[in-house]
């Protein structure tokens, strides 16, 4: 619960530039102050509470005030770091009049009183408003004294279907603040609104159109504050239908997320040429605090979900007794596989998971990162929770998907590609001892430490579990040396490197993995085998057939039919095609596989255009949250990652043949 705190000492607090988070004691406005900065945004409409002395007197019956206050204006700016928002009805007093008008009578054609308020009723109302401009004058006068200058985001919203005629979705007030001084910074926040999308609404932006900016709240400011410009901005109730009521929390969300990115883009360029303020980069205009809400997010998060850990159960373990039966069966009988029991209650869990107060975390940005998680979670459960049935390949494509048409042609191509020269057919082999051995000197050079260990549920040849933080060898697995080379990079340089890193963060979400991250960690993956210059035209096609299995199971294909057509067209080694078919058909149907080729050409791209691939490295990430990732080390909620994969800063692709830059520009 917010502290509340006296106008006094609220003030004090701003003089002396602490952060602080509290509602005033009379319960009229909240103020936050994460971080003192040039820019602020004001929400004085949003609320709609009355005095309780008040509410028997007035006219208006609740929904008819909502109708004409803003709500969720205050939502709109929740994740910016100074903020203030009303919490009182513009029916006790309008903050947005003057002093002497700020109470109503009469307004949009309604008498807004059943009895005339008393003197003493009038003066609390006009203290309440007289208090709000004490806030805020302090407020913008130590913003000014910090930064030269200073800029309000003053939002409102207004009702549309009032109109005869189109109204645009952004209104920008600007008669009363000086168009010429200001005009960069007006001509961009227009440009910044104008660049919003919301599906199925049109977007236009347009300035001194419905409304003309000639609010108390600007006017005030303006008047008091040379170097302060005020953007009064009226946002359309597209996010609700202000006939009933209804509100569209879809619409809500996104206007959050764009408004947010808009406010920031509009900040930097008026903090870079009308403040002192010279850092780069504009997510250091927000906050860099970890507020209470994101801890206890994480931590109960992290308690639910650190033991669950899917490849642990997926893996049959029956592999080699059921192996034995279909070799011997001459690959007519299909394997029949178990699976330890799972340890965890589905419906207990996702109850749990549902009762974390995601809602309760300010910012869009990261409240959108763990409400991902959290999903992705209830999926993760539900296909744990079908292991072993035919349930199981319904919910991996609910998950991971399933092969698209880009993904097929690729895999042809790659199988479609003639033998690389200079790579041998035959190689020596060396056992799981010489591997190990290259493994345990691989960690010391990395500073890592990890368990290592045999295990004959492993269906590929190595395996890192994340939970447990150790590397499990199938104990007849048996490597070339570049393919132990290559092992070392994947398994080591990405898998274990990101583990560490993620056990390194205060933020624990990144140790449990962002959603379908096996896309980006498989591609990260596969790229360092190709850095460390160990890729080779088997291992590619390799990815390339479990593309083709996936689709072919997804088309209905079984177990034997997608065994022989591998073994009969492609792979003569039966116990490598055995080892592919069941890595797909495991669990009942486990599709994400296929996720280890597109991961590559997506990564690869990334490398190849120069885009840093280090911030994938803090943890079990997902390249749909890169830019996340990114303001979140910017902003110091999360570290670097201290471990880099070595094939990153140093690559050796030289090491490959030089055909496989050309065989990657083919890839789509």
């Amino acid at each position: 619960m917010l502290q509340r705190l006296e106008i006094n000492e609220i003030i004090k607090l701003i003089q002396s530039e602490k952060t602080f988070e509290a509602i005033v004691s009379d319960g009229s406005f909240q103020i936050k102050i994460n971080r003192y900065l040039p820019y602020c945004c004001t929400a004085i409409h949003d609320g709609s509470s009355l005095r309780s002395n008040l509410k028997e007197k007035i006219a208006l019956d609740e929904y008819s005030r909502w109708y004409e206050e803003d709500p969720f204006t205050g939502e709109f700016i929740n994740s910016m770091p100074i903020t203030i928002v009303g919490l009182d009805s513009r029916y006790e007093y309008d903050l947005n009049r003057n002093p002497d008008e700020c109470i109503f009578e009469e307004a949009w054609g309604k008498k807004i009183w059943k009895k005339k308020l008393t003197p003493k009723e009038r003066l609390a109302s006009k203290r309440k408003h007289a208090n709000y401009y004490k806030v805020i004058h302090a407020l913008i006068e130590k913003l000014e004294e910090l930064f030269d200058g200073c800029l309000v985001y003053d939002f409102h919203s207004y009702n549309y279907q009032r109109w005869d005629r189109k109204v645009p979705l952004f209104n920008l007030g600007t008669e009363k603040v000086d168009t010429k001084k200001f005009k960069p910074t007006i001509e961009n926040w227009r440009k910044e609104l104008s660049k919003i999308k919301l599906q199925d609404i049109e977007n236009t932006t347009a300035v001194n159109d419905v409304f003309y900016g000639k609010g108390y709240n600007l006017e005030y400011i303006t008047k008091n504050f040379k170097n302060t410009l005020v953007l009064a901005t009226e946002i359309k109730k597209v996010y609700c239908n202000e006939l009933t009521g209804e509100v569209y929390p879809k619409i809500v969300k996104d206007l959050q997320k764009k408004l947010k990115k808009a406010i920031l883009n509009n900040a930097d360029k008026f903090s870079q040429n009308k403040t002192n303020w010279k850092h780069k980069g504009v997510a250091k205009l927000l906050d860099n605090k970890l507020d209470d809400n994101i801890l206890k997010a994480d931590k109960t998060l992290y308690r639910l979900l650190k033991n669950f850990e899917l490849l642990a159960y997926v893996n049959p373990n029956n592999t080699n007794t059921e192996k034995r039966k279909f070799f011997k069966s001459k690959y007519v009988e299909e394997p029949n596989f178990k699976y330890s029991p799972i340890r965890i209650n589905p419906y207990e869990l996702k109850q749990a998971l549902s009762n974390i107060r995601i809602q309760d975390i300010s910012d869009v940005t990261i409240r959108h990162l763990y409400e991902s998680v959290v999903n992705s979670y209830f999926d993760k459960i539900d296909l744990l929770s079908s292991l072993g049935t035919s349930k199981f390949l319904y919910n991996s494509l609910r998950y991971f998907g399933r092969p698209s048409k880009k993904d097929l042609q690729n895999a042809q191509y790659i199988l479609h590609l003639p033998p690389i020269g200079g790579e041998p057919k035959r190689a020596p082999t060396l056992g799981t001892e010489e591997a190990i051995q290259t493994f345990r000197d691989s960690l010391i050079n990395y500073g890592l430490e990890s368990k290592i260990e045999l295990s004959n549920k492993v269906i590929s040849q190595v395996m890192v579990l994340n939970s447990k933080k150790t590397i499990q060898f199938r104990p007849d697995a048996k490597f070339t040396r570049t393919e132990i080379n290559a092992l070392v990079e994947h398994e080591i340089g990405v898998h274990m490197v990101t583990t560490t890193n993620s056990n390194i963060q205060q933020l624990k979400i990144f140790n449990l993995g962002l959603p379908v991250n096996t896309m980006t960690q498989e591609g990260l993956a596969i790229l360092s085998e190709y850095l460390s210059g160990n890729i080779t035209m088997k291992r590619l096609k390799k990815l390339a057939y479990r593309v083709i299995i996936v689709d072919m199971m997804c088309n209905g294909a079984d177990f034997i039919e997608c065994f022989n057509f591998l073994h009969n067209n492609h792979i003569s080694d039966s116990n490598e095609a055995f080892n592919i078919v069941t890595r797909i058909f495991r669990g009942g149907g486990f599709t994400k596989d296929y996720l280890y080729l597109s991961g590559f050409v997506k990564i690869l791209r990334y490398w190849e255009n120069d885009i840093n691939l280090e911030p994938l490295l803090v943890g079990k990430t997902s390249l749909s949250f890169y830019n996340t990732i990114n303001e979140m080390i910017e902003r110091e909620m999360i570290e670097k990652p201290k471990y880099i994969t070595q094939s990153f800063t140093n690559p050796k692709i030289e090491n490959n043949s030089d055909i496989y830059q050309y065989i990657f520009s083919g890839l789509k």
